[in-house]
């Protein structure tokens, strides 16, 4: 009886392990907070004795893209459930309703809100004034605004009061331009977002070396409609016209030189359309010895300066994320968003606002993406992991708003070299086991650098295919994405990969040098002479909400952080490299190492780095 109890005590421990790691989970990666909202049941309340009033009603005056309007309201019959949503277009009637089963008879409203925030958020007293006001920051996204007013909450939603128009002067102007890294080390790409097709008006950019001549480079433009999408609320209640997409390359540039650039837009009857001046510095060339930053993370979202859209608690980190970064732009050199990029899901206004949010930091050096399961993941499209995480869109809003240097967009895996760096991006969405295609290419990308050039060599994913002390991961016994390291770790040891650095857990952690569940060095903070093994690093926590680990110990768990942050590396030269934790709510240094090594210290072997060799050969 003892042993079977024993046994009965156990099995209720891992269930309840079990489903804590469920919920976690479920609460780390949280609820878009616009599936809240059930447009579906909405229903006309219209009251002559309600009303909603924005000011000013023309937006951008002065050539901005981002601008605060003050929206005020009454009510007579006031409750704490009442909400104002953001609608752009300002028509959200019926009469646009697309049904996703033609048997259904579309809803009276049949989009969702861009954004939303309750009636009493920052008039506390409005359920017994029936009064309120609220400050929303709105950002140019192609079309006009409507401010709502609802009752009865955000399940059975009520519509009390419509309010008038607002928009910008320009709502086609090209906005919130994405720089990346072409397929040459010598090339600058440039995407951004407008109204204009190119049935329109020509898109170019206009740059040139700072304070030199400019030349214009044409843009290609892409874009893509409501059947691209994969299922909803991507193509139902979250579909919003995407406007067109366009990236122009820059080509032979000038290593480290600063070139500035605008955005522009030739009309058909001669006119131009031109957006603010950036700049940015190009590239190293490959193994050029310069100071060089790089700044990596995942899982960051986005998140609003109003308040409004509470996303669980979700996203606070992704604006101090943000900061910190635009704090620190005058020392990073390119970054890495390595999945989970805006956690849209299916709501395809929220990748507006991210490129809004992220401008100041992407406009001035490349921002470089891996894909995520909120990104990619939908059942019968291809994914590896056959979940509903994007929300419909497949891929398709990742694949197209931004560029990487990718042979095919939609299997996003790519190389990029920057001066002292190699960087393998992989697409953990994808199979990635040995025999596959994107095996090969990782083992091309890791074998074909010249470590004597670039002797840093970073392999970058979204999911964890290394080590993770996370609970869920945990409760599977893996401590990875199971097969993760089956394949890859022969790789890693083989070609002397220096870090591998994951998302989609959401914290921090660094192992020791580790091959095989094995530390292949205990050293902590200073690793110097022939690499042995690999440190893995996940660094999720950009601005999702966090997840938890384990309470199992692991000898090769070197630093675990609870928080939000990001991760640095500093090449000084060929043989030194820095490494820092920051946290996103003071940029300070919370966990750093260095490697220090000559070239000759990689040529030399170690476990099963060199081919094996027997008497006879």
């Amino acid at each position: 009886m003892f042993v079977v109890g024993m046994t009965g005590l156990r099995l209720i421990f891992w269930t309840i392990l079990l489903v804590l790691a469920i919920l976690q989970n479920a609460n780390s990666h949280g609820v878009q907070p616009l599936s809240r909202i059930g447009v579906h049941k909405a229903t006309f309340a219209l009251d002559n004795r309600a009303y909603v009033k924005a000011s000013p009603d023309v937006l951008g005056l002065n050539g901005q893209n981002t601008e605060w309007v003050t929206v005020e309201y009454s009510s007579q019959n006031p409750s704490i459930d009442d909400w104002i949503g953001v609608f752009s277009p300002a028509n959200f009637s019926a009469s646009t309703c697309l049904a996703e089963n033609p048997r259904v008879t579309p809803p009276l409203l049949c989009s969702a809100p861009i954004k939303y925030q309750y009636a009493n958020y920052s008039s506390p007293d409005y359920k017994v004034t029936g009064k309120g006001s609220l400050k929303l920051l709105l950002i140019n996204q192609r079309s006009d605004f409507s401010f709502a007013l609802f009752s009865s909450g955000l399940l059975n939603p009520k519509l009390v009061a419509l309010s008038n128009t607002v928009s910008f002067t320009n709502p086609n102007a090209p906005v919130y331009p994405r720089l990346a890294e072409g397929k040459e080390w010598n090339e600058m790409t440039v995407t951004w977002t407008s109204g204009y097709g190119i049935d329109e008006a020509e898109p170019f950019v206009q740059w040139g070396p700072k304070g030199e001549h400019r030349q214009h480079s044409p843009a290609v433009t892409l874009t893509f409609g409501r059947n691209s999408m994969c299922g909803a609320p991507a193509r139902t209640v979250g579909w919003r016209d995407p406007g067109y997409i366009h990236t122009s390359f820059l080509k032979e540039l000038w290593p480290n030189r600063v070139y500035t650039y605008k955005l522009g837009h030739r009309l058909f009857n001669s006119t131009y359309i031109w957006s603010r001046e950036y700049q940015f510095k190009a590239s190293p060339f490959p193994g050029q010895n310069s100071l060089q930053h790089v700044v990596i993370f995942g899982d960051m979202g986005k998140d609003e300066v109003d308040g409004s859209n509470e996303y669980n608690n979700f996203q606070r980190g992704s604006l101090n994320t943000t900061n910190q970064l635009i704090k620190d732009l005058n020392n990073i050199d390119i970054v890495f968003h390595i999945g989970d990029i805006c956690y849209a899901n299916g709501y395809l206004s929220q990748w507006d606002q991210f490129t809004a949010q992220i401008e100041p930091i992407a406009s001035a050096v490349p921002y470089m993406l891996a894909s995520g399961n909120h990104e990619r993941d939908w059942p019968g499209t291809g994914s590896f992991y056959e979940n509903m995480d994007s929300g419909g869109e497949c891929g398709v809003l990742a694949e197209t708003m931004f560029f990487v240097p990718a042979e095919n967009r939609a299997k996003f895996w790519y190389s990029t070299d920057y001066g002292m760096f190699r960087f393998c991006i992989a697409d953990t969405e994808h199979d990635w086991r040995e025999g596959t295609e994107q095996y090969k290419f990782i083992e091309r990308c890791l074998a074909s650098v010249d470590r004597q050039k670039q002797p840093w060599l970073i392999f970058l994913a979204h999911r964890v295919l290394g080590y993770s002390s996370g609970i869920s991961y945990a409760i599977e016994g893996s401590f990875a994405e199971p097969m993760a390291r089956e394949s890859l770790q022969k790789l890693w040891q083989k070609y002397k990969v220096d870090i591998s650095i994951y998302g989609h857990v959401h914290n921090y952690e660094r192992t020791c040098p580790i091959y095989e569940n094995r530390c292949t060095d205990y050293e902590k903070h200073y690793y110097k002479g022939t690499p042995k093994g690999t440190i893995h690093v996940v660094a999720g926590g950009g601005g999702a909400s966090l997840s938890t680990f384990t309470t199992l110990k692991t000898n090769w768990s070197l630093y675990r952080d609870y928080d939000y942050g990001f991760v640095k590396l500093t090449a000084f030269d060929h043989s030194n490299l820095l490494f820092e934790y920051k946290k996103s709510s003071d940029g300070k240094v919370y966990d750093t190492f260095r490697i220090s090594r000559d070239y000759r210290d990689i040529l030399a072997c170690t476990v099963d780095s060199c081919p094996s060799t027997t008497l006879a050969s």
